[in-house]
């Protein structure tokens, strides 16, 4: 049964990171009209960074499609990881509407990372 669930909210997870990034290069869902003014500036200099905003998506992507797989799930745990922490600080710092589901998220990427810890343990040997 835990693993029926995992696999859901992992099937989930993924397809979220998935969207996100696709949505960085076709732009197919509209911006928020009532987005902080801060997060509006913050989007900004990012895209003025030609470089990080593909970078981003492609990570999203890739993990995502990783995260949903159960061989390669802590693989897409790790990749995701950075991009996790940045939504995080950024809805802690900037917009914190969007605080409880980054939680969320930070947990399920969390329950991941703690069921495969044994694979991340030749890292650090």
């Amino acid at each position: 049964m835990k693993k029926k669930i995992l696999f859901v909210v992992s099937l989930l997870f993924g397809l979220m990171f998935i969207n996100s990034g696709l949505n960085k290069f076709f732009n197919y869902m509209p911006i928020s009209k009532d987005m902080p003014e801060n997060m509006m500036k913050l989007m900004g200099a990012i895209k003025e960074i030609g470089w990080l905003f593909p970078l981003v998506a492609v990570a999203e992507i890739i993990g995502g499609v990783l995260f949903i797989t159960n061989k390669f799930r802590a693989l897409g745990a790790i990749i995701i990881f950075p991009v996790l922490i940045g939504i995080l600080l950024t809805h802690i710092l900037i917009a914190p509407s969007g605080l409880p589901l980054a939680l969320v998220l930070f947990g399920i990427e969390l329950w991941v990372i703690i069921e495969n810890r044994e694979k991340y343990l030749h890292m650090i040997k």
